[in-house]
């Protein structure tokens, strides 16, 4: 079943201005990873406000499970559905205890007491937060903040999670944790994730990455489809993810390996091509 669907979608935020985004269509299924790359400007983050009616489309259609977003009956029961955490954790803190931040949300749609503590236990195990429970939020560092804004967002228990640039504020290690607990969430959970970023080792993960250029997408496919492209990646201004410029880096050197995502592949390319 199509988890989110976008079709033929424009986008400005005034009348006046350019299309942020321009006649966008593309699906994601239930239970499927997304990563949604490009540049600053090139409208990823509209698009991530548009599927849960943070933004009002100009044109076209949205469904989220079938239910049109235009039609703001809709949109309590969609923004349960649809989760988004956000690039700054701060803006998303509402309360200076952990436990009490995680179960705001839960409380605004009326769940009962004893199933939102229910709700901040699993959501903290889902994101290894724990033991932090009863921890000042002020005190976290960057990558705890941000995992404390995720399992906020779990505690509603969404379908959908969307992370709009969410590690942009974060040292590689809080990037890395970051992907972690959302590479779980999405195969032992079956969480439909749609990641917007212009990190290109996040995107390593994806089932299916889009690229956006100026409202359009410009590129889709698997991150190897893409990767594999790097010479029109360019001309977007993303650049290969670390393991993509050592594969291109031995094929300039006569070694004709294939674009792969991982060390492990890469180890078994080159064996591969050594023993011919």
């Amino acid at each position: 079943m199509k988890a989110v669907n976008f079709e033929n979608v424009a986008f400005s935020y005034r009348e006046e201005d350019e299309f942020s985004l321009k006649n966008v269509s593309f699906s994601v299924e239930e239970g499927e990873f997304v990563a949604v790359l490009g540049h600053n400007g090139s409208g990823k983050s509209t698009l991530a406000r548009l599927t849960n009616g943070l933004l009002h489309l100009t044109g076209g259609k949205i469904t989220v499970f079938g239910t049109d977003v235009s039609d703001e009956k809709n949109l309590f029961e969609i923004r349960k559905k649809v989760g988004i955490v956000f690039q700054n954790p701060d803006n998303q803190t509402v309360a200076s205890i952990v436990e009490d931040d995680i179960a705001f949300g839960p409380e605004n749609i009326g769940v009962a007491r004893e199933e939102i503590a229910r709700r901040v236990d699993w959501a903290l195990d889902a994101v290894g937060m724990t033991e932090y429970k009863q921890r000042m939020v002020s005190s976290l560092s960057g990558g705890q903040k941000q995992r404390v804004a995720i399992a906020g967002v779990l505690a509603l228990k969404p379908q959908i999670m969307i992370l709009d640039e969410s590690t942009a504020m974060l040292d590689p290690k809080g990037r890395r944790e970051i992907m972690d607990v959302v590479k779980k969430l999405n195969r032992e959970e079956g969480m439909t994730i749609l990641l917007i970023t212009h990190f290109m080792e996040e995107a390593l993960a994806a089932d299916r990455a889009i690229v956006m250029n100026r409202g359009e997408i410009v590129m889709r496919g698997t991150p190897e489809e893409i990767f594999e492209r790097h010479e029109e990646l360019e001309t977007y201004n993303l650049a290969l993810p670390r393991i993509g410029v050592l594969c291109e880096m031995l094929k300039k050197g006569g070694m004709p390996v294939r674009y792969v995502l991982t060390p492990e592949e890469l180890a078994k390319e080159i064996a591969a091509c050594a023993s011919k």
